[in-house]
């Protein structure tokens, strides 16, 4: 919480950990070098009336108003990515769903925030979330770098709860 008169610290986007439960596991090896897609979005949607007043010179009759209500709420993917390791857990959670299984493989996802101090200052939940994609970075012999595994996620709530 912010004091009176201190402005509020701006959060480092490398600061965080996503927390990832598999298969009744506490804590899966959910380290990532890269998170992005988080977003909730509420649809528009337009109505135009026209009033019964007359506007404007000549025969028009009605002035037209616009007016925007919200519509519907959706929730988009969120891509993960990381060094592949030896865990085949991410494969896994993939493999079920593609094979049936989707209903019980829905997970509770949460992202939390650090500031500076190493505190959790903001945590996000998404909730109903369940592997799309898989997906591993192409392979090259003359390559150094570190082979990437990433994982397209959707969830179905997204909600601020820090």
């Amino acid at each position: 919480m912010v004091q009176a008169g201190q402005n509020p610290e701006i959060l480092t986007a490398h600061r965080f950990y996503l927390g990832l439960a598999l298969d009744g596991q506490k804590d899966s090896d959910a380290y990532f070098l890269e998170c992005q897609g988080f977003t909730r979005t509420q649809d528009v949607i337009e109505i135009c009336e026209v009033t019964s007043q007359s506007w404007g010179t000549g025969q028009s009759k009605g002035l037209p108003v616009r007016t925007k209500i919200p519509g519907n709420v959706k929730s988009g993917n969120i891509t993960l990515r990381r060094g592949m390791t030896n865990s085949i857990d991410f494969w896994n959670w993939f493999d079920k769903v593609q094979t049936g299984g989707w209903a019980k493989q829905r997970k509770m996802v949460s992202l939390s925030i650090y500031n500076q101090a190493s505190v959790e200052v903001a945590r996000f939940e998404m909730e109903g979330a369940w592997p799309t994609r898989y997906k591993i970075a192409d392979v090259n012999a003359r390559s150094t770098e570190i082979e990437i595994e990433e994982v397209e996620v959707a969830f179905e709530e997204f909600k601020r709860v820090k």
